[in-house]
């Protein structure tokens, strides 16, 4: 059994590293902020009423992944997000979180904001999903 390897020196394959895993900092002192996860699907009367288009309530149909964040004493400008395919890595002074996504996204058309009395940043991810007969678009 031989391993191809791009540098002779290398003890890994970069495909045997998983994604996000460059984040994983075990030594890092601050804590992990307290997060919930919920799942957003377009539906019209179609669905609903009639079940024409096969949807259903379960997240394989789910357009969209909402992260909200709770981050008290935090302020906006001290917010760094990075969101990749798979992995949000949020870091404020006080706090970090290195959320593995349970679905694929697309890093490029997230959005987030910021709610300053709640002290909540909201993450709305859009679902990367192959086509099939229930996800058409």
């Amino acid at each position: 059994f031989q391993v191809k390897s791009e540098n002779k020196k290398s003890i890994w394959n970069t495909e045997e590293v998983p994604e996000g895993s460059e984040f994983d900092d075990t030594w890092d002192p601050r804590e992990k902020p307290e997060y919930e996860i919920s799942f957003k699907q377009h539906v019209g009367t179609e669905d609903v009423f009639f079940g024409m288009t096969g949807k259903d309530p379960s997240t394989a149909c789910c357009e969209e992944i909402v992260i909200k964040i709770k981050l008290p004493e935090t302020k906006y400008s001290d917010i760094t997000l990075d969101i990749q395919d798979k992995v949000l890595d949020l870091r404020t002074p006080k706090n970090k979180l290195l959320l593995h996504l349970p679905y694929p996204v697309n890093s490029k058309e997230g959005r987030a904001r910021f709610l300053s009395e709640e002290e909540i940043l909201e993450v709305t991810l859009r679902v990367s999903r192959k086509l099939d007969f229930i996800n058409f678009s």
